[in-house]
């Protein structure tokens, strides 16, 4: 007996170590940008216009300094034009991207010898609103990818440059369908996706890519003139104020996720006067608690700052005493529903988000705050110096 007790205690420890591991390998692998995989297939077509074929691999120098090896498929080479795809790999990352085929064709030009010319093809957006950095009317390939690709196409084309231009055209088949899975309509950004990256390389669930679309977003709300931006905590809570403010421009509405911080940050850089903010329970109840980045692994939800506001609104000592006791605010939301004192309780909680973020942003713009439950439902509209509660 004891020695089999001894086996499944040994044999529990091997799985769970080996559990550990594959929690530790999931979600890790890195991949390439888009932007990265373009400089490569324009790399590879560039070589087949200087020795007549295409190569089935090759090495690209990332934004980043690194060097990585590529394969490269549907190749194709005459004497003045080259085409060359290589499929992109976004690693663990959920991007709507992977596997998309980045496709350039590599043609010479006369009379500009020395010129690299960079032109978005099928699948690749047009910009068609100010506030991105790229010219309106030009291809949605941001600047440093547009450096990287030129980069690659002049370390190996050198002989080709003294003598003629070359003409780069990147393509995404299928790139509109993948861009409405996207922030790119919103952006202005119509008809394609975009070619991205600043060190060539996707970490899964790349918080910074997020943070710097939350950033892009208001920066194309204020250059186009609007001077209200709805940040919203997540898809379920945007369908909700558009919902409720059909009146604002679309460029008004930005999905900040867990970054208030940076959304508040760039409010204020870009001169935007009036904030509305759409959430839920959980994420109003972190920033009421002073969080400016609401992600869950932060701090945890501070339940007695939420019992303190169904006192304040009526609850009695027992219920109170039950939320504070709890893990979740979705708890503390629930109780307040069934003593008939939600309406109250959110008036309560949106106040406390406009007095905290007016304490750490005084005078810089105004909140409103909206309410919602997790089926969309209006709960509450609180504006600046509402003393309802």
């Amino acid at each position: 007996m004891t020695n089999n007790v001894a086996n499944n205690v040994a044999n529990n420890v091997t799985i769970n170590v080996e559990i550990e591991k594959t929690k530790k390998k999931k979600g890790t692998r890195t991949g390439f940008t888009t932007g990265t995989c373009s400089a490569a297939a324009a790399r590879a077509a560039t070589l087949g216009l200087l020795h007549g074929k295409v190569p089935d691999d090759v090495e690209c120098l990332l934004p980043n300094a690194q060097r990585v090896h590529f394969s490269v498929t549907d190749t194709y080479c005459d004497k003045n034009h080259a085409h060359a795809v290589v499929i992109k790999d976004a690693g663990d990352d959920p991007d709507c991207t992977d596997k998309a085929p980045l496709t350039v064709d590599v043609r010479l030009l006369t009379g500009c010898k020395g010129e690299v010319i960079i032109k978005g093809g099928e699948g690749v957006g047009t910009i068609t609103m100010a506030g991105l950095g790229l010219k309106v009317g030009g291809p949605a390939i941001n600047a440093t990818p547009s450096k990287n690709i030129e980069k690659n196409v002049r370390l190996v084309g050198k002989k080709l440059l003294a003598d003629n231009g070359i003409e780069v055209t990147i393509s995404v088949p299928g790139g509109e369908a993948m861009s409405k899975k996207t922030l790119n309509a919103r952006l202005g950004i119509i008809g394609g996706i975009s070619i991205l990256g600043t060190t060539g390389i996707v970490h899964p669930y790349s918080t910074a890519a997020f943070r710097d679309s939350v950033i892009q977003g208001i920066q194309v709300a204020a250059n186009q003139g609007q001077d209200t931006v709805v940040l919203t905590t997540g898809g379920r809570t945007e369908k909700f104020v558009i919902k409720e403010l059909p009146k604002l421009a679309q460029a008004c509405f930005v999905q900040m996720g867990d970054f208030l911080k940076y959304a508040l940050d760039t409010v204020i850089k870009e001169g935007i006067k009036h904030v509305i903010i759409g959430g839920m329970v959980g994420k109003l109840t972190k920033m009421a608690q002073g969080e400016t980045i609401t992600h869950a692994r932060r701090n945890t939800v501070n339940t007695a700052l939420l019992a303190e506001l169904a006192e304040r609104v009526g609850a009695s000592a027992e219920i109170c005493q039950d939320i504070r006791d709890a893990e979740t605010a979705r708890y503390a939301s629930e109780r307040m529903e069934e003593i008939g004192l939600i309406s109250e309780f959110y008036h309560a909680l949106g106040n406390k988000v406009i007095e905290t973020l007016s304490a750490r942003y005084p005078i810089e713009f105004d909140i409103k705050v909206l309410v919602c439950d997790f089926d969309g439902n209006k709960l509450g509209e609180i504006m600046q110096g509402d003393k309802y509660v």
